[in-house]
Formats: C-alpha cells, sequence, structure tokens
C-alpha cells in the first residue's frame, strides 16, 4: 500500500515504523507527516489534493482520525465497518480566528466520505443500512452553515438533524433516484423534461433542492411532517460550537455518539452559563488546541487585529490607536467618523448596549423615512424565537426548519396574504422566501413597549435588524462590517471581567472576526444620511407560502 499521504510527507511517512496495521508510534521531534507543502492524499487510491497542515492541525487531524477508526472509520485505508458497540467519545478542536479549524474541519469531512461514509444534511436521509456509516455537519444558525456552505461543505442547522423531515413517498422516489439508489421515478405533473433538469444539474452539485428547483420544484412542498431523530447517527461535527448553550449540548450527545466541536475561546459564552464554554467542562486531553496561524490568514489585517487583543497589558486606548495605524495602511480597515446607514440595511452595526442598539435602529428608520407605524419593505429583521404553545409543536418545527430560528436575519418584504402574515427573506436559508404568522416588534427609546406593526396571535417573533448587539452577532459574518467604538470604551469603563479576560476585548474579538472583507471601526455617534432608498430589489423574490393552522393542531 502507498503511503496514505501525499507530497514530500510520502517519504517520511513510507519510513516510519507501525504498530500493528494502523495505527502510528509516537513520532520523534521534528516535522509531522501530514505538516508538507506538497499537497495532501487522504486514504488509499485517492489523488485529490488538500491544503497542507500547520504541526497543530496535524496532531489534531490525527488525534480525530483515531477516535474515527476506534468506531471503524478508517481513513488510512478508506473504509468503513459497521457500527459495533462501544462507549462515546467527544473531542474539541479550539483555537482563535485564522487557526485553520475550518480548513482542518473540512479536510477531514473529505477523507471521510472518501472512506465510504454517508453524510447526512438535512436535505435528505436515504434508507438505513446496517453497514452505513454516518456522518452530520452542523452548525447554530442558517448563517454560520452558510458560510460553510459556501466552501463546499455540507453543512446544515443544528435543529434540521435533531428534528426529521416526513417526506411524501414521490419526494422519496425522485430523491433515491438521484442519489443513485433507485429506478427513474413517474411523477404526477413532472415531466420527463423536468426530470432530466433535476437529474443534470444533481450530477453537477450534489443537492437535492437544487436539483428539485431545477425542475420547478421546493424540497419543502413534499414535507408533512416532523419529528425527534429517534435513531443515532454515528459523527457530529459542529462548528461555531462556543455558541452552545448545556441542553444543546446534552441533546447532540444523545444523537451522536462520537462528537467533535469546533469553536473559539475567545468568543463570547453563551449567556446564562457564568462565561463557560460547553468545551471548558471537556478534560484537558479532549481538548485539541490550534494555536498557529494558518498560512492564508496571515497578512489579514482583521485577523492581526483579532490577536492583538491576545496581548494581556493592552488597554482599550492603545488598541483604538493600533486601529488607527492598521487603518492607514490598509483599506480594509476604516476608522468611521459615522455610522453608515445604507450598509445598516444588510449588514447590522454590532453594538454592546441595548439603549445603543434601539436608538441606532430609531435613527436608521427615521433617515430612511420609515412610517412610525409600519415597515417598509428592505427593512432588516433579526427572529427572536418562536411563539407558539406546545400543542402547535409540529408548526414550531416546521418554522424552525424553514430557518426562523433565534437569531437568524430576515429581509421584510411586505406583509402577507392573511391578517398578521408578512413575507420575509430568511438570510443563508436554502429557500430564502417565506410566508409566515410573525410578530413584529420595534422598540423604541424611553418606551417600555414597543410598537407592533405585524401581530399574528402566535408565530415567529422579530426584532429590528439593522443594528444587533454583538452577543447576538456571533455564528454571523458579513462582508463589511460596523463596530460601533463607543460602546466597547464603555464597556472598558464598566472594567467587568468575563472567565478572566476583559469583557471589551471579548466583545471586540467578536466583533471584528465577524467581517470578512472589511472592518469599519465607528468612533463617534452619529449617522451618516441614505444615499438609497430601502428595497428589496437585490433579493430573490417569491414566497413559499406556510400555513400556520391553529385549529385542530396538536
Amino acid at each position: 500500500m502507498r503511503p496514505p499521504w501525499g507530497g514530500r510527507a510520502n517519504a517520511r511517512a513510507a519510513k516510519r515504523p507501525r504498530l500493528g496495521k494502523r495505527k502510528w508510534l509516537k513520532r520523534t521531534p521534528g516535522a509531522h507527516p501530514l505538516a508538507s507543502d506538497g499537497g495532501l492524499a487522504y486514504g488509499r487510491g485517492m489523488d485529490v489534493p488538500a491544503p497542507p497542515f500547520s504541526e497543530d492541525q496535524a496532531e489534531a487531524h490525527d488525534r480525530v482520525a483515531e477516535a474515527l477508526r476506534r468506531i471503524g472509520i478508517d481513513l488510512v485505508e478508506a473504509s468503513v465497518t459497521p457500527a459495533g458497540p462501544g462507549k462515546g467519545t467527544v473531542l474539541a478542536v479550539v483555537g482563535r480566528a485564522g487557526s485553520g479549524k475550518t480548513l482542518l474541519l473540512a479536510a477531514l469531512y473529505s477523507a471521510m466520505v472518501a472512506a465510504g461514509v454517508e453524510v447526512v444534511s438535512g436535505e435528505y436521509e436515504g434508507k438505513r443500512r446496517r453497514e452505513r456509516r454516518t456522518l452530520a455537519i452542523l452548525a447554530p444558525t442558517n448563517k454560520a452553515a452558510s458560510v460553510l456552505r459556501l466552501q463546499g461543505v455540507p453543512a446544515t442547522t443544528i435543529h434540521r438533524i435533531l428534528y426529521t423531515p416526513l417526506y411524501d413517498p414521490q419526494y422519496e422516489r425522485i430523491a433515491e433516484w438521484l442519489a443513485g439508489g433507485g429506478k427513474r421515478p413517474a411523477v404526477e405533473g413532472l415531466t420527463e423534461l423536468a426530470l432530466d433538469r433535476a437529474q443534470a444539474f444533481y450530477a453537477q452539485v450534489a443537492s437535492i433542492p437544487g436539483a428539485l428547483a431545477a425542475a420547478g420544484l421546493r424540497g419543502s412542498d413534499f414535507i408533512k411532517g416532523w419529528k425527534r431523530r429517534e435513531e443515532p447517527l454515528d459523527v457530529g461535527f459542529v462548528d461555531e460550537s462556543s455558541m452552545l448553550d448545556q441542553r444543546q449540548f446534552d441533546d447532540l450527545r444523545q444523537t451522536f455518539p462520537t462528537l467533535v466541536l469546533f469553536g473559539d475561546p475567545a468568543q463570547l459564552a453563551p449567556v446564562g452559563q457564568s462565561g463557560e464554554m460547553v468545551f471548558d467542562r471537556l478534560q484537558p486531553t479532549q481538548k485539541l488546541n490550534l494555536t498557529l496561524i494558518h498560512r492564508q490568514a496571515q497578512g489579514n489585517p482583521i485577523l492581526d487585529l483579532a490577536h492583538a487583543l491576545a496581548d494581556p497589558d493592552l488597554g482599550f486606548e492603545a488598541f483604538e490607536r493600533i486601529v488607527e495605524r492598521v487603518a492607514a495602511d490598509d483599506d480594509r480597515v476604516q476608522i468611521a467618523p459615522r455610522v453608515d446607514s445604507d450598509l445598516m440595511a444588510r449588514s447590522p452595526v454590532l453594538v454592546w448596549r441595548n439603549t445603543t442598539r434601539i436608538r441606532l435602529i430609531t435613527a436608521f428608520r427615521a433617515a430612511h423615512g420609515a412610517p412610525e407605524f409600519a415597515l417598509v419593505p428592505g427593512e432588516p429583521l433579526i427572529c427572536d424565537g418562536i411563539e407558539l404553545p406546545v400543542k402547535h409543536r409540529k408548526k414550531r418545527i416546521d418554522l424552525e426548519a424553514r430557518g426562523l430560528i433565534k437569531g437568524a436575519q430576515v429581509i421584510y418584504l411586505g406583509p402577507g396574504a392573511k391578517d398578521g402574515y408578512a413575507r420575509l427573506h430568511v438570510v443563508g436559508a436554502d429557500e430564502p422566501p417565506i410566508s409566515a404568522a410573525a410578530i413584529i416588534k420595534i422598540e423604541k427609546p424611553d418606551e417600555a413597549e414597543p410598537f407592533i406593526p405585524s401581530a399574528a396571535r402566535m408565530g415567529a417573533a422579530f426584532l429590528h435588524g439593522s443594528a444587533v448587539t454583538i452577543h447576538k452577532a456571533q455564528g454571523s459574518q458579513w462582508e463589511t462590517v460596523q463596530v460601533f467604538a463607543p460602546d466597547l470604551w464603555a464597556a472598558s469603563q464598566s472594567r467587568r471581567i468575563e472567565a478572566g479576560v476583559p469583557l471589551w476585548k471579548r466583545l471586540a474579538y467578536v466583533a471584528i472576526t465577524r467581517a470578512q472583507l472589511r472592518l469599519m471601526w465607528v468612533v463617534r455617534n452619529r449617522l451618516g444620511r441614505p444615499t438609497q432608498a430601502l428595497g428589496v430589489d437585490d433579493l430573490r423574490a417569491g414566497a413559499a407560502p406556510l400555513t400556520l393552522a391553529v385549529a385542530g393542531q396538536d
């Protein structure tokens, strides 16, 4: 068998002694066989190159690969065996922004697929077979999942995996056929040409919703209901795991015997967890630390600023001087004298205090000429949860599966066909347009009660999304991010400490790392006049009605 790693690492790996048949002996000091400038190949017979690993990434890869081998998923031999009895494993890959967590996750995903592991993405789940081994790649929010999907990793939300859809039999026949496990279906109302379009799309992009869309259908049209997942899956990879609370972690442990968390210890812990993240409670042997900044992140001024916050002696004023120096040399970081009101329509201003958030929202709406007691199409919203009684559990699951989970970013398209309904665009969802019963609350400064332009008796609740707290922004990213620096200064003056780190530093770190391409450091409490009217021309049109039936539901 040829050595499992390609490039210059092959010669080193081929000479290394083996323990039994698969396990490497403890290596001598020097370069790790995966830490190579050449291409990497995973598993026997694989020729697809992968990016080189840093030393700590390679060590983490080894630990995860060994945990997988113990449950019958062998990345070296590119083979799987049926699951057997054994104790579950939890590992956490932790590192700051730019340390290569996503690169490692993507490489492990590719290696597992090459070994024959089936990815359960929430689109469709094939028939259960005894020999089947499964992987699900999860994120707490639609936005976080969409970031992974843009990088070729089929991620879905935690909710979409913990609850499984009940599909119409016609959908199952189409999906089985597209996945290569069934005969060409005959579906009433679906022409042969439409089936050909679906098959051609799936051959290029392995997405069942995408293939159905090419045939003029929506996967959600075939969902008859939802149920809690009864049978566990084998392996779960969870990105942005710093956002998990203990209840979510416990639910995941029930579903995945082997769970690998990927998280950033410098972010903010979930509210109510005393500054602690779920991986903080793991044993040191369960945590795999990535400390080196991956070469792709080097020279990124946004990440340079985030990492500068690790200096324990750095104060807020000194940090702001660093931001100014970086902005003078690189236009990816800008010192902004005021908030950009045009940008707020699609990328919220990130603040610390609720009072600041409400005042900025009020100023944004006034600047755009929005009426006091009505919404304008194009206004951004943030989902604040689902307000439904227990007897409507099925509808709650349905709304959440369409992307309306707490923290989801939504754009208001207009009123729905029924009273209390709204047409919405769910950012990052597979099928963004949706029509749903909505309770939209617009808070106003110095007023205890918000005004409610849309008030269904029950449904999805929303707050205005032109400004959000940094806590709520975790898990999301935008191309350009505005950080409201006066709030961070106020946090520094509070002298609050969270898990041994000044609160302002955690806030600044999270806010800065939400920016993908450009960071705007807003230094004054001012709002610029908009240069264009609010609108929805940049969004896809057409809403898929989602009926919230009240009577007779259980």
